[in-house]
């Protein structure tokens, strides 16, 4: 198959993927399909497939059933990917365009995997520090992925796209306290719960509401409002069409903390829901807020927790994204599939003097 057939076949297939991926994101999580939805095209399809992506990994990890092996299983599908020959499957088929498009280094989508073999194992911690370790890796690592698939490098603004992330997560932990308790799940920092004298232990055998819980939630809520207005620094550093979906997605996340705060932070008796009226109202808020935005702030301090994920982005490697018409996107493609058949060939001509 001639190079300009095989690119028309390839950017074919990821449309067709790509529905795939949105079903699953449709019901799967209607927070990030609100938000994402008022993303230019372009981005908006690379961001679902990646978004998509992570939720099935994200399943499998929590499938009760799932085999011993499971993050191997993963991991395979990794190798697979970035040696884009991914496995028969929508969502790696279309995260394999994605990483090459985008130069995604592969070791954010390693740090995600870290994150669900510290879910596998049941581990909990013991600091808020420790908490932002986690939640860097599950949920940081994707919002630094949507700032490349964006076309942004820059360090600030990264930093931002990470804090959001870990702003996301707490409030994900502050809403689900009750369902990871079934779970038996604790993400909680174990410290805050002492501090409140709750033992840790003894409450997840039996999780009940009370009042010392209501101000460790509240506590963790506060202290993703901090990130939230942190990261908010970060919006105009982004192309100005995405802007408005980044904002949205930083508004809707918060208002769960909202919501929870208006169930007197009990997350055990109930789950908070954001309606889809109240969702509506933040969509027209963030189409406000994106047209007035200041500009990346550099003189916060460093978070720890979320710094090895920017330091993997290299700057000065050349933006993959491509832009324009269909006519112009297929050229890209084209361009793609060559610069690939070169590495191949250059891959088995080293071979063959090494063998020589």
């Amino acid at each position: 198959m001639a190079v300009h057939d095989r690119a028309i076949t390839a950017e074919f297939g990821f449309q067709q993927d790509l529905q795939t991926c949105e079903d699953l994101m449709k019901e799967g999580s209607k927070s990030f399909f609100s938000a994402s939805r008022i993303l230019p095209s372009k981005i908006r399809d690379s961001a679902i497939a990646l978004y998509a992506f992570c939720r099935l990994l994200d399943d499998m990890v929590d499938d009760p059933y799932a085999p011993d092996d499971v993050i191997k299983q993963i991991e395979h599908r990794l190798d697979c990917i970035y040696a884009q020959n991914p496995a028969d499957i929508p969502a790696d088929r279309a995260l394999a365009l994605v990483v090459e498009r985008f130069l995604i280094p592969r070791e954010l989508l390693e740090a995600l995997v870290e994150g669900f073999r510290w879910d596998r194992h049941g581990r909990q911690y013991d600091t808020i520090e420790e908490l932002c370790d986690y939640s860097a890796r599950v949920a940081s690592t994707v919002g630094v992925m949507m700032t490349l698939i964006m076309g942004v490098r820059d360090r600030a603004v990264l930093e931002r796209a990470c804090e959001l992330g870990l702003a996301m997560q707490l409030s994900n932990i502050a809403r689900d306290v009750g369902e990871d308790a079934k779970n038996h799940r604790l993400y909680l920092p174990k410290q805050w719960l002492q501090e409140e004298g709750i033992d840790p232990d003894q409450w997840l055998l039996d999780p009940q509401f009370s009042p010392a819980l209501s101000r460790v939630v509240k506590r963790l809520i506060t202290y993703a409002d901090d990130l939230y207005n942190r990261s908010s620094f970060g919006f105009s550093g982004l192309p100005r069409n995405c802007r408005s979906a980044i904002a949205a997605a930083s508004f809707i996340y918060s208002e769960i903390s909202r919501q929870v705060e208006r169930q007197a932070y009990d997350s055990v008796s109930r789950r908070a829901v954001v309606s889809k009226k109240r969702k509506l109202l933040l969509l027209v808020k963030a189409f406000r807020t994106a047209i007035f935005t200041a500009k990346p702030d550099r003189s916060f301090s460093q978070i720890a927790s979320i710094q090895f994920l920017v330091d993997v982005v290299r700057p000065e490697e050349p933006y993959a994204h491509y832009t324009g018409s269909v006519e112009e996107r297929l050229i890209w493609v084209v361009g793609l599939l060559e610069k690939v058949e070169l590495r191949k060939t250059a891959s088995y001509h080293a071979k063959a003097q090494q063998q020589a």
